[in-house]
């Protein structure tokens, strides 16, 4: 067993030691949740949502610090922090209702009585990412938990701290310790193990594309079940018609929630070239009006990059001579701090347009008509998320179902609602999570045929 330091990003001080699971740990973690399967998915399903509301009582009540701990681990802001734990509560709240909501189908047919079962899986492995860590791990294990699966969760190595003390209130709440365990430690250990396990029925992954593409060629060696959600370089597409002083002032936020680490960040802004300067001009005092600083501060908008290494990835894309039109500010001192950027590159095969950077930088280009706007956005492998700023409904539409994207906002930047599905096209991902058909993925369809002829 080894220890890991988890680390402030805000003042690059240790919050903490962690224990990382070894692959035998995680192997008999996996056996316990295979043997506490049949009794889980035995429990009758009014009992099941009864405990998923505990669970979700448990979370509310310790809301403060689960936020809290999220601003030490992941330096999200406070307000954020709070709204991802609440989030947690809320997903937990809207699948509690799943298990007595499960139904099958009664089909026609000749000779007998055609039914339908959704029965559970088994055991599901959550991996999570280090960017959101509490509304990503309830997105996975929430609907799991309520389709009757047992679940084994892997927070990131740099954020496992909200993970661990989620698992505390799941048992304080009754739901049996193995039926839901957290395992920190190193991806290539724990999360290996969950790829080839053969008692890991199915793999939820958060993360990168590359490692997504591993983890889907592992998952084919035994036909696993999986889900992914991927990369993503999203477009903001402002046009001439739009309410451009309220495009210019929302656009900071589309991208530099979370210091831009978010798949969903409108890290590209094409903007129709009529307007290009008056927006820009816009732009500029937004950017510098973020607030950037002590994510436990109540005003601050933007904290801290998670580390130091991803500090210097994103700071590798901006050398002397990089096409920045303006920055915002930043603290000075200890913290992994970067500036929110805006960049001008000259078309979409610069890295500054085309590559998921993950940080506070966002790429403004023109474009001339709507089939130019559609063809922009969708020249990338990636396809999660994007807006679409404009006052023509029907343009609204037609772009809408022009751009190859998952998840689409007009006149608005959200992504993520969890009454909604949420998932990517091309190589943002395989598969949706949340709304209500996400239970169903975390259930074999059994037909049963009973013959009624004499």
């Amino acid at each position: 067993m080894s220890m890991f330091d988890v680390i402030n990003p805000a003042t690059e001080a240790v919050v903490t030691g962690v224990e990382g699971t070894s692959a035998e740990e995680t192997d008999a973690a996996i056996a316990r949740a295979h043997a506490a399967f049949p009794a889980w998915r035995a429990v009758a399903p009014g009992d099941r949502a009864r405990l998923l509301r505990r669970f979700a009582d448990a979370v509310d009540a310790d809301l403060e610090n689960l936020a809290r701990l999220e601003v030490a681990n992941s330096g999200h802001t406070i307000g954020n922090a709070r709204w991802e734990a609440g989030n947690v509560r809320d997903v937990l709240t809207y699948y509690s209702a799943a298990p007595e909501r499960l139904n099958g189908k009664q089909i026609p047919v000749p000779g007998g009585l055609n039914v339908t079962f959704h029965e559970p899986l088994g055991v599901v492995g959550v991996i999570v990412p280090w960017n959101f860590p509490m509304p990503i791990a309830g997105w996975g294990f929430a609907p799991a938990l309520a389709a009757g699966n047992t679940v084994v969760l892997k927070p990131a190595e740099l954020t496992p701290l909200t993970a661990i003390r989620l698992g505390e209130l799941a048992r304080e709440a009754g739901i049996p310790e193995d039926v839901f365990q957290v395992l920190p430690g190193k991806g290539s250990v724990v999360g290996e193990r969950f790829v080839t396990h053969p008692r890991v029925r199915k793999v939820v992954f958060t993360g990168s594309t590359e490692v997504g593409r591993r983890i889907m060629a592992g998952c084919a060696e035994q036909v696993k079940r999986v889900t992914l959600e991927l990369g993503g370089k999203n477009a903001n597409i402002v046009f001439a018609d739009s309410d451009l002083d309220k495009a210019a002032a929302t656009a900071p936020y589309g991208v530099f929630d979370n210091a831009g680490q978010d798949c969903c960040a409108r890290s590209l802004i094409l903007v129709q070239r009529s307007v290009h300067e008056k927006f820009m001009a816009l732009l500029e005092p937004a950017v510098s009006g973020v607030v950037v600083g002590d994510p436990a501060v109540e005003s601050t908008e933007m904290g801290p990059l998670i580390s130091a290494r991803h500090k210097e990835k994103v700071a590798s894309y901006l050398p002397d001579g990089a096409p920045i039109a303006f920055r915002g500010s930043a603290p000075d001192g200890p913290g992994f701090w970067f500036p929110p950027t805006v960049v001008t590159p000259p078309d979409l095969t610069d890295p500054l347009a085309a590559d998921e950077i993950f940080g506070p930088v966002v790429a403004v280009v023109g474009f001339e008509d709507e089939a130019d706007a559609i063809a922009m956005a969708n020249h990338t492998e990636y396809g999660l998320s994007g807006s679409i700023w404009t006052r023509d409904v029907g343009r609204a539409l037609r772009v809408s179902r022009g751009v190859e994207a998952g998840n689409l906002s007009v006149n608005s930047h959200s992504s993520v609602r969890y009454w909604t599905p949420f998932g990517g096209f091309k190589q943002s991902g395989l598969g949706r999570e949340l709304g209500p058909d996400a239970v169903d993925a975390f259930t074999e369809t059994k037909n049963v045929f009973i013959s009624t002829e004499e």
